[in-house]
């Protein structure tokens, strides 16, 4: 079972929730908070989270809370488990450049909040639903939200993603 710990950032403006698009093996597209897998080489998951965004984003995160939510997702028929905590960004500054070094993000854009779901509908379950919760609900970070999924079958295609009792 290969097991890895994810970490995503929440950033928000007046203009919006800071969205990335990212171009996936297969040509698939979809679009997340910015983030990714923490290294064995970063510090903690928040240095680790700090330098995600950095590379997907340009923007440098001086302060964060949280966590806004944690996600566990586990694919026994794929063979993994993921779990990742989600940070609201408290303090950021610098400008929207993409530069990431895995090629997966290719556009970096604040979306109001009104038009995520249109964007999250192409990711899958456990990234928008929680994201989706939180833009409709918005609890405070450290408030223990967690949401936990099984997910069935062997490929993306066919793919069942069922929400598991937290």
């Amino acid at each position: 079972m290969r097991e890895w710990t994810v970490a995503g950032g929440l950033l928000e403006t007046p203009a919006g929730v800071l969205l990335v698009r990212n171009q996936r093996r297969g040509g698939l597209e979809d679009w997340t908070t910015p983030g990714g897998v923490i290294d064995a080489d970063d510090a903690d998951l928040i240095a680790g989270l700090t330098r995600e965004v950095e590379e997907e984003t340009g923007l440098r995160v001086r302060k964060w809370s949280g966590p806004l939510y944690e996600v566990r997702a586990h694919a026994p028929d794929m063979g993994w488990r993921m779990r990742c905590e989600v940070h609201l960004a408290v303090a950021f500054e610098g400008d929207v450049f993409v530069d990431d070094p895995d090629g997966i993000v290719v556009e970096a854009t604040f979306v109001p909040p009104t038009e995520c779901a249109a964007l999250l509908a192409s990711c899958v379950p456990w990234v928008g639903e929680p994201l989706a919760a939180w833009l409709r609900d918005r609890w405070e970070p450290g408030s223990g939200v967690d949401f936990r999924y099984d997910v069935f079958g062997t490929t993306r295609d066919d793919m069942r993603v069922v929400r598991a009792r937290s």
